[in-house]
């Protein structure tokens, strides 16, 4: 029954031509221009993503990617005031975020306020450090700092994913250090090294600029070189490369903490990058898994041997490399040793035996539902078209992507868990403090 229901859903996404209509040019600085129409609804969205991670940061600096989005919120030459309240007062919503690979800032406002959305954007590329001083600097850092506490370090298992960094990539690897950098980092930060960051990254030729919704494309190019091409392109900025990963046994961590209510294990391995080999496989095989009572994991440990009272597997997919990890809370009376033993058990029995077509009917089936579900929005396709661009080149990249995902087969799914899911991993141990 399920198998038939994912062969239906899978067919009717396939009979649907997934595609973001667009248009794309490149102004003479360097700045790439994505519009793509959407009357739908009386909102237009702004995005623009910076093409810098925290993998572009140098030893010694960790964390500048985002404390530089901290800082583009704080005012610029002509609009020397906190970012946000303008555009909230027309209704807009704005934000921005940070990851490994980039960084990005939205804006969604009525439809009669793209000019002030794309104002607003152009005057900080073009003139934040003409308004960053000293205690704006000072200011940001504090906000950083209190937020790397708040989210990570005060949180129940908060530092798991910054610890899975360090080791899953190794030193030297662009990955190593978190998004969220090091206090001691942040603390030595000084306004030449943000003036210098902003210089070398914050550039129009390093940044692309979708606008997706209600709006004539006629003004919106108007407006995009009323605002943008006066700005000057900067230097080209460096390709950031990583060396390979060699992980030839198992790096095994234990700690206790506190504030923790149960025991919890993360295995991580290196694996493939976005759109590499294996990359697509790595998705299905976490639905296979542990999505739903009928997943290898889910069913067995969580269901069967009771042993877990959750479990989740995933493929964080990036653009240098990626990670693939599964995690399990403990039950009452258990061990995380004990999951260790189980989900190495069953990823042998997966390896030696293989995987069904029905297995990856259902992966595909759930996989193309949250592709599709993720779409919905006019926000959802402006900041879809930045991130294919970005990683690909070309915006408008859903079939290609998709493509990917129905050409999985079972035997594609064993020797990639064989191939990736060996002994080179890293396996984090965390339990309560008061039990250690």
């Amino acid at each position: 029954m399920l198998w038939s229901l994912a062969l239906a859903w899978s067919g009717v996404v396939q009979a649907q031509e997934l595609s973001i209509p667009h248009e794309m040019y490149t102004l003479d600085n360097g700045l790439t221009v994505i519009l793509a129409e959407d009357h739908s609804v009386p909102i237009v969205q702004v995005n623009l993503w910076y093409h810098v991670g925290s993998r572009d940061e140098v030893a010694g600096r960790t964390g500048f990617a985002h404390l530089f989005e901290h800082l583009m919120f704080q005012g610029s030459l002509h609009n020397n005031q906190d970012y946000f309240e303008p555009l909230q007062e027309i209704g807009g919503q704005v934000n921005g975020s940070t990851t490994l690979d980039r960084t990005n800032y939205f804006e969604g406002v009525p439809a009669e306020y793209l000019p002030l959305a794309l104002w607003a954007e152009a005057d900080r590329m073009g003139f934040l450090l003409e308004a960053t001083d000293a205690d704006r600097l000072a200011n940001q850092k504090d906000v950083v700092r209190n937020e790397r506490r708040q989210r990570y370090e005060n949180q129940p298992y908060g530092t798991y994913w910054i610890t899975l960094l360090e080791n899953v990539f190794p030193e030297g690897h662009p990955y190593h250090h978190p998004t969220i950098g090091y206090h001691e980092d942040l603390d030595a930060a000084t306004l030449d090294d943000v003036s210098a960051f902003f210089r070398a990254w914050y550039v129009p030729n390093n940044a692309s600029l979708v606008i997706c919704g209600d709006f004539d494309p006629a003004t919106a190019r108007e407006l995009v070189d009323r605002y943008f091409a006066p700005i000057p392109a900067g230097p080209q900025p460096p390709k950031t490369e990583a060396p390979p990963i060699v992980h030839e046994q198992e790096i095994e961590l234990r700690r206790a903490e506190a504030g923790v209510p149960h025991e919890k294990v993360w295995i991580a391995w290196p694996t493939p990058a976005v759109f590499e080999p294996g990359d697509a496989e790595l998705d299905l095989l976490s639905s296979l898994l542990a999505d739903g009572k009928d997943a290898r994991l889910y069913r067995e440990l969580v269901i069967e041997q009771q042993i877990a009272k959750e479990i989740d597997a995933f493929q964080a997919s990036c653009e240098l490399d990626s990670m693939y990890v599964i995690s399990a809370t403990a039950a009452e009376g258990h061990t995380t040793d004990e999951i260790v033993a189980e989900v190495d058990r069953i990823l042998a029995e997966l390896v030696a035996d293989g995987v069904t077509d029905e297995e990856v009917a259902v992966g595909l089936t759930n996989y193309e539902a949250r592709y599709v579900d993720g779409l919905e929005t006019v926000a959802a396709k402006a900041n879809q078209l930045n991130s294919y661009f970005k990683t690909t080149g070309q915006p408008d990249y859903l079939e290609q992507d998709l493509a990917r995902y129905r050409a999985v087969t079972p035997e594609g799914v064993r020797s990639t868990a064989e191939t990736w899911l060996g002994p080179g991993r890293v396996v984090l141990h965390i339990w309560p403090e008061e039990a250690e």
